[in-house]
């Protein structure tokens, strides 16, 4: 397969020409799944088992060579203590090859710094979990004129602060669509409706083996979780049939074993008494 990857340029320009398609990816079999698949943008993390992301850093690496042609976001869970500190996080996801950084939860003064640094960085906006006890928990965002201009806002107060994106999480679909008919940057829509730029769904909910709560805005392509049930019984069945043939020493199978010819095996039984 060959085709071109996005650049930021890219990213930027497509905004009113095409929709983007975001996945978020845990491992390399779902980042070569994206590649296969065509998928423009993949978007990772790492080191977040409290959000179901059991993924190193180093796999990082390898995630980054699976999809080699997809646009990729890296982004870390837990707050850099620092503006210095987020410098130095952002040149270390893009040294192993990400062309964009997660800043969901930053403040607009890093991100003017890091733009100035000319780093490309992606926000949120809407229900941005990191920040949800400052809006009550999880719920929708702009519901109510004052939280729709509110997201507007919020949004141009990104774009101005130099982010080349936001995550468009749980927003009415209306407000969505006339926040990314005002702004520059690209919107990619988490339950927020068609008319933002691009649609972002997590790799877990578009398979079905998201554990505990299915969010609203998932949708499901495939039931993983039903297949993996089916796929760890037939691993336990296999063991267990191992074990048993274990026990019943099945395993002189000549198809799996090497033979010795009678002269030779009549010599080793003669010399062997001799030791």
């Amino acid at each position: 397969m060959s085709r071109k990857k996005l650049t930021v340029y890219d990213y930027l320009k497509s905004k009113g020409k095409r929709q983007l398609s975001a996945i978020f990816v845990h491992n390399v079999e779902e980042a070569k799944a994206a590649e296969e698949a065509e998928i423009d943008m993949i978007c990772t993390s790492h080191d977040a088992p409290q959000f179901g992301v059991n993924t190193s850093f180093e796999e990082l690496k390898r995630i980054r060579e699976a999809a080699p042609n997809c646009f990729m976001q890296s982004g870390g869970s837990v707050k850099p203590a620092s503006e210095y500190e987020a410098m130095k996080l952002c040149h270390k996801y893009q040294s192993i090859g990400a062309d964009c950084v997660y800043v969901g939860s930053w403040s607009y003064k890093w991100i003017k710094a890091l733009r100035a640094e000319n780093i490309p960085m992606n926000s949120h906006v809407g229900l941005v979990p990191g920040n949800a006890t400052w809006i009550g928990g999880y719920r929708a965002i702009g519901k109510t004129a004052e939280e729709a201009v509110g997201v507007l806002r919020h949004t141009l107060e990104l774009q101005d602060a130099g982010a080349i994106g936001v995550e468009f999480e749980v927003v009415p679909p209306k407000v969505a669509a006339i926040v990314t008919k005002k702004v520059n940057i690209i919107t990619l829509s988490m339950g927020s409706g068609s008319d933002c730029d691009g649609q972002y769904l997590f790799g877990n909910d578009v398979l079905g083996y998201t554990e505990g709560h299915m969010p609203r805005h998932a949708r499901v392509y495939r039931d993983f979780k039903k297949e993996h049930a089916r796929l760890q019984k037939e691993r336990i069945d296999a063991f267990k049939e191992f074990h048993e043939d274990t026990i019943n020493k099945n395993f002189n199978d000549p198809k799996i074993t090497v033979g010795i010819e009678d002269k030779e095996y009549e010599k080793f039984l003669e010399l062997a008494e001799k030791i």
